[in-house]
């Protein structure tokens, strides 16, 4: 049995899709695959040219491309550069590493206006903080099961 509610609901979703500007999935899917890949390719040509280039390995060959590619995200981000290419890719901007440098510069910039400390350094993390958070104490959750794994077994 059908209550007012329904059909309201009804009504406002039909509504919604009818002044809903369509999207054209498969070619924002195409954009955002190519050029997550066009990012993650730059980030192992980086890789290749200090390895192979440079002679480094490990830890620190890791931690230097880390580097390059925030850094690379942070300037981009300055010069607004990153802004375009996140409206033409989409979701592809943001999986790689250059996406998270992208949301700890775009806020500090947006704010720099409100000063050093309230604008720029307390707006920088908005949108990181909680993924930093949650990165470090799932990897303490993790690290602790692991302590406690080898422990008991």
């Amino acid at each position: 049995m059908k209550t007012s509610n329904d059909c309201l609901n009804n009504n406002y979703l039909e509504y919604v899709k009818s002044i809903s500007p369509k999207t054209k999935q498969k070619r924002s899917l195409f954009h955002a695959f190519w050029v997550g890949g066009v990012i993650c390719s730059i980030g192992q040509s980086f890789r290749y040219l200090l390895e192979y280039g440079v002679g480094l390995t490990g830890d620190e060959l890791s931690s230097y491309v880390s580097m390059i590619m925030i850094f690379l995200g942070a300037l981009l981000t300055g010069l607004g550069v990153y802004d375009r290419i996140g409206k033409y890719a989409g979701g592809g901007s943001i999986v790689p590493i250059t996406g998270f440098a992208n949301s700890v510069v775009s806020p500090a910039m947006e704010f720099k206006t409100e000063g050093y400390i309230y604008g720029t350094a307390a707006k920088m993390f908005v949108v990181a903080g909680p993924i930093i958070v949650f990165g470090i104490a799932s990897s303490v959750l993790v690290g602790l099961i692991y302590f406690i794994g080898f422990r008991i077994f």
